[in-house]
Formats: C-alpha cells, sequence, structure tokens
C-alpha cells in the first residue's frame, strides 16, 4: 500500500522543491533552470520569486542574464508568459505548442487565411528587427489587407515562437513589449525531438508530490496520463487524504512536516501557487473567498508556516499592506512584518520612511 501524505507534509515537501523552506545559495540562472522557468506577465515577478527563495539575490544578476540572452521571456505554460534559460525556451517551446494552438483556434477565426504565408513574411519582419505589436499589425495591415490583422497577429503570436526582447524585464527599466523569434534572437532552432518525458520528471522535481491532473494544470497539456504510466516505474507512489494517487522522483526531499517555514512574500503570479490542480497545500477554499474581497490591487501573496496567511499590496506612499482573514498571534504579525521591511528595502531602496500595516478582512 502506497505511503499517504497529508496537506501538511505535501506543503513542505513542495516549499523544499520550490526553494521556499529555506533560501538557497544556488546560482540564479540553475535556480530559473530547476523551477522550469518562473511567470513572468508582470515584467518584476520573476525579481520578486527569486528574491523569496535565493540567499542574497541581487535584481541586477537577473536582469543581467535576460540582456545577455541568457534567459528569455516567452509564452510557454497555460499560454503565460515565463522567464526561462535558452535552453527551456527551445526545448519546451514545441511541447507545448498543443497549448497555444487550442488557444488559436477558441479565440480567432482563420478560415480563409494564407497562415504559412503571414508566418513566413512575419518571421522574416522580425528576424530583421525586434517589433512591437504596433508595428507588427501595420506590416501584416499592408501585406495582407483583406485578412483581420488581429487575427494575424494573433497567430503569429501563437504559432512562431515569439520572445520578448529587452529592455523589456530588465529590473529598474520599462519598456513596452517588442518581439521577435527564439530561433533569431538565440541563434540556434527549436529542439527538434524534446522530451515530454523529461518534463513531467522535471515538474515532479520542482512541484512534486502530484497527480496527474496537477501536472495537466501547470501545463494544460492533455494526455498526460499515458506519459506518467510510461514513467511509473521510475517513480514513487503515495496517496493524499483523499485517497488520490501522487507520483514524485523517488530521491527528491520530503521534509518533517514540522520543519519551521518562515514568511516568504510572493509575486502576484507564483508557480508555488498555481500549479497544482488541488491547491488545497498552501490555501484553503475559505481563505481564496476571503481574499476575493481585498480591495485594490493585489501584489502579491504571503506564506506563514507554509500556508497562506495574507495577500499583500503597495500604497501610492510606498506602505506596504497585508490583508489577512484569520485571528494571528503577536509573534506571526511580526514575522511577517520583518520580513515585508525586508522586501521594503529592495522595491524601494531609496525609501527608509514606508512601513508594513495589516489590514483584517472581515
Amino acid at each position: 500500500m502506497d505511503d499517504q501524505l497529508d496537506r501538511r507534509a505535501l506543503n513542505r515537501a513542495t516549499l523544499a522543491r520550490q526553494l521556499l523552506l529555506e533560501r538557497s545559495e544556488m546560482p540564479v540562472l540553475d535556480a530559473v533552470d530547476h523551477l522550469v522557468g518562473l511567470q513572468a506577465q508582470e515584467p518584476l515577478d520573476p525579481y520578486l520569486a527569486l528574491w523569496s527563495r535565493l540567499d542574497g539575490f541581487r535584481p541586477e544578476e537577473l536582469a543581467n542574464l535576460l540582456e545577455e540572452r541568457r534567459v528569455v521571456r516567452i509564452a510557454l505554460m497555460r499560454s503565460t508568459v515565463h522567464l526561462v534559460t535558452a535552453e527551456d525556451c527551445l526545448a519546451v517551446r514545441p511541447l507545448v505548442q498543443p497549448v497555444l494552438d487550442a488557444e488559436l483556434t477558441r479565440y480567432r477565426d482563420l478560415r480563409g487565411v494564407d497562415v504559412d504565408a503571414v508566418l513566413a513574411f512575419a518571421r522574416e519582419l522580425v528576424a530583421e528587427r525586434p517589433r512591437s505589436g504596433r508595428q507588427l499589425r501595420a506590416a501584416l495591415a499592408e501585406r495582407f489587407p483583406a485578412d483581420d490583422t488581429a487575427d494575424l497577429a494573433y497567430a503569429c503570436r501563437n504559432l512562431l515562437a515569439f520572445v520578448q526582447v529587452p529592455p523589456r524585464g530588465v529590473w529598474g527599466r520599462s519598456s513596452q513589449v517588442v518581439s521577435t523569434t527564439a530561433e533569431a534572437w538565440l541563434g540556434r532552432p527549436l529542439e527538434p525531438k524534446p522530451s515530454l518525458d523529461e518534463l513531467v520528471m522535471r515538474y515532479l522535481a520542482a512541484f512534486g508530490p502530484a497527480t496527474v491532473a496537477d501536472v495537466a494544470t501547470w501545463s494544460r497539456l492533455t494526455g498526460l496520463r499515458d506519459v506518467v504510466e510510461r514513467l511509473r516505474t521510475r517513480l514513487r507512489t503515495f496517496r493524499d487524504e483523499r485517497g488520490r494517487e501522487l507520483f514524485d522522483l523517488p530521491d527528491s526531499p520530503r521534509p518533517d512536516p514540522d520543519k519551521p517555514a518562515p514568511p516568504r512574500f510572493l509575486p502576484e503570479y507564483d508557480n508555488a501557487l498555481l500549479s497544482h490542480s488541488d491547491r488545497s497545500r498552501f490555501v484553503s477554499e475559505e481563505q481564496r473567498r476571503a481574499f476575493s474581497r481585498v480591495d485594490g490591487r493585489i501584489k502579491g501573496t504571503v506564506l506563514n508556516d507554509g500556508f497562506v496567511f495574507g495577500v499583500w499590496q503597495r500604497r501610492p506612499d510606498g506602505a506596504l499592506v497585508v490583508s489577512y482573514p484569520e485571528r494571528a498571534t503577536k509573534r506571526a504579525l511580526a514575522a511577517v512584518a520583518a520580513e515585508g521591511r525586508r522586501l521594503l528595502r529592495l522595491l524601494a531602496q531609496d525609501d527608509r520612511t514606508a512601513d508594513v500595516s495589516f489590514l483584517r478582512i472581515d
């Protein structure tokens, strides 16, 4: 019979894989590789994610990797923008093409469009120099006047491996999205025979233990049951409290469920909280409903003792406000406040007056 892992055991195991149980000394590029990329819809989210995970992290380290083309910003898992290593850009992008195909079919009607001609034109255009969305649409409208320009641009986004080039995503700078193809930017072709088996194994190393549904939620790929069954002899299995089968790498860390987990501030989008079908290892359904009542722009999530404690946002005056729905001890509030002040020093290095405050959600 498979061993059972309760909610707290799953929490600690995933925290350890996510480098959130204790900050790691792993180099920045190695961390991006281990995590199979970072959510990056918000340009600065990867910096906050790595600051919470790496000891002594400096934003300029990641910015330099982006400018050196060793990491890139590209739509991957769930068709959302991720910051990944150059190698993962070339290997993972072909694997998630079915997700991008399905999204394109769902939202755009390309009947009657010579898609191959559109892609060939766009590929050459952006290889010449990266283009903004407006520039791409203008060129497509001139070359294909009978077709819907928005549809054509969407097809290019989903069918070509578009990467967003710096200064987009560089710490301390702002820029509109300007794109070219991964092949043009990196000077290498996409991987012709990428391994879905290897991707699933890497998911388990970063997010496990997990169900097949969890892997599907992270990637939005279908047919993963066959992949996991093919890998079964290389995996260890468990059961959760509801009897569902969990898969894991045999030697991955599964810490003592009582191991302390210090407070962590996560960005608005963080894969640690988005990559499981059942998110109860981090947050309860009651908490999620409570957070939906928070006014204003939520910037991220606060973990305490490994579980979601609250959500955080910065006011116009620079103060950091943590909203939380349940009773908290003075010790917990003090620990969260101390970590919040460290975050403020990262976000506002020239402002020593801002502080952390708390708001109880009714």
